[in-house]
């Protein structure tokens, strides 16, 4: 089926989240147009649908003839306290803001990421789809917002997922029925480069890297795209970099500066965001109470270098 009125019609009123102006913008539209066709007073001819499909796909328009399966994304870095769960929170949740239907999962066996939204011993998890074959468990945990739980349990599945043939491809298996059903899906790497960690980048169409900007994070930055290569060099060649992005930033510290501009410099081949996450009471606050940035404090700047980074995302 070849994009039409209808389709775009049905997409908007289901998306109204999007700037009809931004859209015709982007798609070098006459100003109006959009507003005019969602009344039916005009139709869009072959030449408008022509422009818009590419940037209506890359909001998440799917049907059937035009699919866009899910792009999965694992975040990753090779230790805590980053701010990786954060991340994972708060890139999920200002991309549901967006109108984007977005599946986070919880790689973690320390289950940080489900215990965010007060998830802390799920009768099912995703232990049960690695190991036992049963469909993946997820809930939907805000408007367009969805978390398949982890706990203490998925420390087991490492043993297991050795021991098993597919054991290195288990979750790529897990979330292809879901790869129509959601627009974005979010890795929550546990903090290791082990089994588990393997998997989401096999899984994953891109990964980002969260870097707090420390002398040890950049010794760890290597051992990290180590295992990038081998990855792609084995079972997942198409595997790109979405982009490093830096956390926990005090700008006012020289050493943060200089470890930022050192990476800007050494790796000008990896896409770095623009945007950084800035230090912020506010996001640790929000932790605290299984709250994310933009319920908690919506006009912090933790909201706002998160926000920033989302646009970043979608429009690459």
């Amino acid at each position: 089926m070849d994009l039409n009125n209808k389709i775009v019609i049905n997409f908007l009123n289901e998306n109204n989240a999007l700037s009809l102006s931004a859209l015709e913008k982007e798609a070098g539209l006459s100003s109006g147009l959009l507003s005019k066709v969602l009344k039916e007073e005009r139709n869009l001819n072959q030449a408008h649908l022509d422009k818009l499909k590419p940037v209506l796909e890359k909001y998440g328009l799917k049907n059937k003839g035009i699919a866009k399966k899910a792009k999965i994304i694992a975040m990753v870095n090779h230790k805590g306290g980053v701010g990786k769960t954060t991340s994972t929170v708060n890139l999920g949740k200002a991309l549901s803001m967006q109108g984007f239907k977005v599946l986070m999962v919880d790689l973690d066996p320390q289950g940080n990421l489900s215990q965010c939204y007060g998830i802390e011993e799920p009768q099912e998890q995703l232990y049960d789809a690695l190991i036992h074959n049963r469909e993946l468990p997820f809930e939907e945990v805000a408007e367009n917002l969805f978390l398949s739980p982890s706990d203490v349990d998925l420390s087991q599945a490492d043993l297991e997922l050795h021991q098993r043939p597919d054991g290195y491809i288990r979750l790529k298996k897990v979330l292809l029925p879901q790869q129509e059903e959601f627009d974005y899906i979010l890795l929550d790497c546990p903090p290791s480069l082990g089994i588990l960690t393997s998997n989401a980048l096999i899984a994953s169409d891109s990964f980002i890297l969260i870097l707090q900007p420390e002398t040890l994070a950049i010794k760890g930055l290597n051992t990290i795209l180590r295992t990038v290569d081998q990855i792609k060099d084995g079972l997942n060649e198409n595997l790109t970099v979405e982009g490093i992005l830096f956390t926990l930033v005090d700008k006012r510290t020289i050493n943060h500066q200089t470890i930022m501009n050192y990476v800007h410099e050494n790796f000008p081949y990896f896409k770095i965001f623009n945007s950084i996450i800035r230090s912020n009471m506010a996001l640790s606050e929000a932790s605290m109470i299984s709250q994310t940035i933009f319920d908690y404090a919506p006009r912090s700047n933790g909201a706002k270098d998160y926000m920033a980074v989302t646009k970043e995302l979608i429009n690459e």
